[in-house]
């Protein structure tokens, strides 16, 4: 399944670029996330809690960056396993384009996948909760990033 949007952010690309890089403030975006660890330059390990429908699971797993583009575009993907909920695989390409000055326009495109006991919750109820995470991820993450330019310049 396919999710797509775009958020206004107030802060310069640069800005925006680097917080799209910064591990401390995905993990402030990310829904449950628990932990969120770089590995390398194009690598980190996650822990995220989610409940979809009636399961609950912990997710843990490794995301990655792709595509890179400084400043303007990059690919996120990852997969975690949940255990016997099952697993959760997916990606984002995101796309930076300014917006004036001091303003970025971040548009993605979010894929998404599940499998196990989640896949069985039904195909309707998968698809919503996947596109309320993703738009709570980037408002979550425009909030944050305006938050920290505020304070940083």
């Amino acid at each position: 399944m396919d999710m797509q949007g775009s958020e206004r952010i107030e802060a310069p690309i640069e800005t925006v670029w680097q917080a799209l890089n910064d591990p401390d403030i995905l993990r402030q975006a990310i829904p449950g996330c628990e932990m969120l660890e770089k590995t390398s330059e194009t690598s980190m390990t996650a822990l995220v809690v989610l409940k979809i429908g009636p399961i609950k699971a912990k997710f843990e797993g490794l995301v990655e960056l792709q595509n890179l583009d400084p400043p303007h575009a990059y690919t996120i993907s990852g997969e975690g396993k949940g255990g016997l909920a099952g697993f959760a695989k997916g990606g984002a390409d995101v796309s930076l384009a300014e917006d004036g000055e001091n303003a970025t326009i971040l548009t993605y495109v979010v894929r998404a996948e599940v499998g196990g006991k989640i896949a069985q919750l039904g195909s309707r109820l998968i698809e919503s909760t996947s596109k309320k995470l993703a738009g709570e991820f980037f408002a979550s993450f425009r909030t944050v990033v305006e938050g920290h330019a505020d304070v940083t310049g």
